[in-house]
Formats: C-alpha cells, sequence, structure tokens
C-alpha cells in the first residue's frame, strides 16, 4: 500500500480503468441496440415491437417499468459514482473540478440557448429545451475506445468528469423542470424515508439490503409524487455509506454497490432502455422532418451547442490561465472530445420522453437526438482519429 495521498491509489486507478472499459464495451452494446431497434420499427415486426413496449403489466406499460423503474438503478449508479468522485475520487478537490465542471456547464447552457433560438416562441415545444443539454458517457467512450492509444488517458478521465457533472446538472433540471403536479402526502413520504436513510448513514450503519429496502419504499413515494421517479435513485446513492466501517481490509457498502451495479447497469438496464426507446419508424416521413424547428433544435444544440460550449468553456478556462489542457492533449484533441459530447442518447431520449407526451413530437425529438448524435459521433471520431499525437504525451 502506498503512503501516499495525494496521488490515486492503484485500487482507485484500476477502478477507474474498469470503469471507464465497462462504459466503453456498454456503449459499443448500446449502439448495436439502438441500431437494431430502428431496423426492428422498420421492419414487418415493427407491430410487435411497438405493442410490446406498450402492454402493461400491472399498474404500468414495459416502457414505463423500463423508464421509471430499471432507470432509477441506472441513477442509483449515477448518484453513487457521483458521491465516489466528489469525496475521493476525480473531481474531489476544486482544481480538479473547476475545468470539467466549467466546461460542464457551458456544454449545458449553449445546447439548451440553440434549441431556444429554435423552438423558444412555441410554447408546445419550448418544454424541451433541456433535451440536446446532456452527454451520453456510454456512448461517448464507446466511441473513444474504437481510437485505443490515439487518445491520452487524461482526456477520458476529463470525459468521464464532465460527463458525471453533466450528468449531476441533468437530475436537478428533471427534479426542477420535467416534474408534474405534485402530491405532498407522497412528498412528506419521500422525505420521511430520506430522513431515515441519512440517520443510518449518521450513525454508521452499514447494512446494504436495509438501505435498499428503504431504497425502494423511497421510489415508490417518488413515483407517486409527482417528481419524477429517478430521482430516488440518486438520493438514495448520497446516503449509502462511501467509509468502510470496521478493518482496513472492508470494503465500504458504497463501492459494493458500485461494483454489484456497474456490469448489469452497463450491459443490461441501458441497452434495454435503449432498445425499448430508439425504435423510430420512418414510416410516412419525409426528409423535410430533419428541417423542422423541432428536429433541427435538438440536433444543433447537441452538435453545435455542445462544441460551442465545451471548447469554448475549455479555451477560456485555459487562456485566462485558469486551468491547463489534460496532461498529454493537445487542442485538436480537445475540440474531437468537444464534438463527441454531441452524443446525447440516454439522458437526451429520457428528458425528450419526460417533455412531450405526443408520440408525433417525441418522433420529431428521436430524429434530431439521432441525427445530432450520428454527426457528433462520427465528426469527433474523424477529428480524434487524424488529430496528431502531442508532443508532450
Amino acid at each position: 500500500m502506498s503512503s501516499h495521498h495525494s496521488a490515486p491509489s492503484a485500487q482507485d486507478r484500476s477502478l477507474l480503468r474498469r470503469f471507464l472499459n465497462s462504459e466503453a464495451s456498454g456503449g459499443l452494446l448500446l449502439m448495436f441496440v439502438a441500431l437494431l431497434a430502428i431496423l426492428i420499427a422498420n421492419s414487418p415486426l415493427a407491430e410487435t415491437y411497438f405493442s410490446a413496449v406498450h402492454a402493461y403489466l400491472g399498474p404500468l406499460s414495459v416502457q414505463h417499468w423500463i423508464n421509471d423503474a430499471l432507470m432509477a438503478v441506472f441513477f442509483l449508479l449515477v448518484g453513487l459514482e457521483i458521491k465516489r468522485e466528489m469525496t475521493e475520487g476525480e473531481l474531489s478537490s476544486w482544481a480538479r473540478r473547476l475545468l470539467p465542471g466549467v466546461a460542464a456547464a457551458g456544454g449545458m447552457a449553449a445546447p439548451a440557448l440553440i434549441y431556444l433560438a429554435f423552438n423558444g416562441s412555441d410554447p408546445a415545444t419550448a418544454r424541451g429545451w433541456a433535451i440536446p443539454a446532456a452527454t451520453d458517457i456510454a456512448f461517448a467512450l464507446g466511441v473513444l475506445s474504437l481510437l485505443g492509444p490515439r487518445v491520452p488517458p487524461s482526456l477520458k478521465v476529463f470525459l468521464a468528469a464532465l460527463a458525471i457533472i453533466d450528468d449531476l446538472g441533468a437530475v436537478v433540471i428533471i427534479a426542477l423542470f420535467y416534474t408534474s403536479s405534485l402530491s405532498l402526502w407522497d412528498l412528506a413520504g419521500a422525505a420521511a424515508v430520506l430522513g431515515v436513510l441519512v440517520a443510518l448513514n449518521l450513525r454508521g450503519v452499514a447494512s446494504l439490503p436495509l438501505y435498499l429496502l428503504l431504497g425502494l419504499a423511497l421510489w415508490v413515494f417518488v413515483l407517486r409524487s409527482g417528481v419524477h421517479a429517478t430521482v430516488a435513485g440518486v438520493l438514495l446513492a448520497l446516503t449509502v455509506p462511501l467509509k468502510a466501517l470496521s478493518g482496513a481490509g472492508e470494503v465500504s457498502p458504497l463501492r459494493k454497490l458500485e461494483h454489484a451495479l456497474h456490469l448489469p447497469v452497463a450491459f443490461l438496464i441501458v441497452p434495454i432502455f435503449g432498445f425499448a426507446n430508439a425504435g423510430v419508424s420512418f414510416a410516412g416521413v419525409s426528409p423535410s422532418v430533419l428541417t423542422e424547428p423541432l428536429s433541427l433544435g435538438v440536433a444543433g444544440g447537441l452538435v453545435l451547442g455542445k462544441l460551442i460550449g465545451v471548447f469554448g468553456a475549455v479555451v477560456l478556462m485555459v487562456r485566462s490561465g485558469a486551468a491547463e489542457l489534460p496532461a498529454g492533449a493537445n487542442w485538436t484533441q480537445m475540440f474531437g472530445l468537444s464534438l463527441l459530447c454531441g452524443i446525447g442518447f440516454t439522458m437526451s431520449l429520457f428528458i425528450g420522453l419526460l417533455a412531450f407526451d405526443d408520440p408525433l413530437l417525441q418522433d420529431r425529438v428521436k430524429f434530431g437526438i439521432l441525427a445530432g448524435s450520428l454527426v457528433a459521433g462520427l465528426g469527433g471520431y474523424l477529428v480524434l482519429r487524424f488529430a496528431g499525437r502531442s508532443r508532450e504525451a
């Protein structure tokens, strides 16, 4: 064991490497299932696909179970990652948070403004302003993994940090802006359960099954309250203890849960979500759909907004001397990475479904997300593919 506290331990580094590897492979799988969903939605199996997704299982449709229950587990993992990175990982000091934090903020503001430039005057579509604001880390890391050693490790870490802050922003946006009418009784129930979870954490209780059981109760209250159910996943994550309570060899409850969730989320939950939501039928759709304000706002927000917001923020920070470029990276690579941030699949689809109930508008959103993500992904890949290695790598 190293006695230095400044550098991350080998265990932390291998955890991050494992995270990046599983996210990258998960991203490649996500690309595959998204393509499969589109092919099926435009094949003779389309009828079966759509009726299966909208069929009811108990109180909710299959799509709702996926989007409200399975995705709560995805958000639980996001919350665990945010908490660990903020406490002892890549975002544990203000110096480390500064560049990805400012880049994430720019990368959320610029796409929203570009979207509103197209849709701000129409109250029906203005609601979707947050759709292009989120980066899909699994997809973006999947593309990066195709580039192998051409991309310095520091850029992958920068992207992971930026996407984690970006996810945190998306969670706040969902809680504040995409919440339907509220049930105060259920909110009170959720607050009571959250209070118990916080008390358990403060008392040093380390029983994961107890946290998960209370987390389930929290999810039910939040689902019924009108706040989006996935917010329960993040709230639960923030109460899971990060410190191991017994001997030095003991793994903390948070790390245990994070390890247990990584593979199922990357290889099961996110692909299922992608498969259930990416299927969009092109039947009777003309190419002019992509020139409609809604599709254009989403695609333009993802491609131009992310590029301007992320790259612009990094240029400002580095030129002003407030931060340095990630080690071994050059400006061309940073430009390519900023383009890659425009891949907005999982979170963008998710916010699009919350913003609009009308299937016609949802389809327009999906066209915009698919077109924008494709352009951003291909553009970012090509720039990084041909960007020379930095001299100091």
